[in-house]
């Protein structure tokens, strides 16, 4: 079991583990279109979040280099890298301080598959 966390800025501004792993990939290989074939994600989704990521603070995030005969570039910026980190470090804190309730929610969960199984499928 895990602890991923969603910070909800308001109704339009999210920040989840799927956006700052996108980020982490892009961190990585240099590239959307590298880190979205990563991810198993088309280059357009990665985009879009990426992008919707970056209009999200007041500083990028990343920037972008336009391709050539070696394609595009991408890269996180300073505050970028600050972000992931501070993402990571919140998520390394909640499962810190909820691990003992997230033990025994664990240790009282049924068989694997078992809501899928029940009467009604999945809620």
């Amino acid at each position: 079991m895990r602890v991923t966390l969603r910070l909800d800025f308001d109704e339009r501004r999210h920040l989840g583990h799927g956006k700052v792993r996108l980020l982490e990939l892009i961190d990585v290989h240099g590239s959307i279109s590298s880190a979205a074939r990563a991810m198993g994600m088309s280059y357009r989704r990665a985009w879009l979040l990426t992008d919707e990521v970056n209009r999200m603070f007041a500083e990028p995030v990343f920037a972008t280099r336009l391709g050539g005969k070696g394609g595009g570039k991408a890269q996180l910026t300073e505050f970028g890298h600050s972000l992931v980190d501070l993402y990571r470090r919140m998520e390394r804190r909640a499962e810190e301080d909820f691990g003992a309730d997230i033990a025994k929610l664990e240790a009282a969960l049924g068989p694997a598959g078992g809501v899928e199984d029940a009467p009604g499928g999945a809620v």
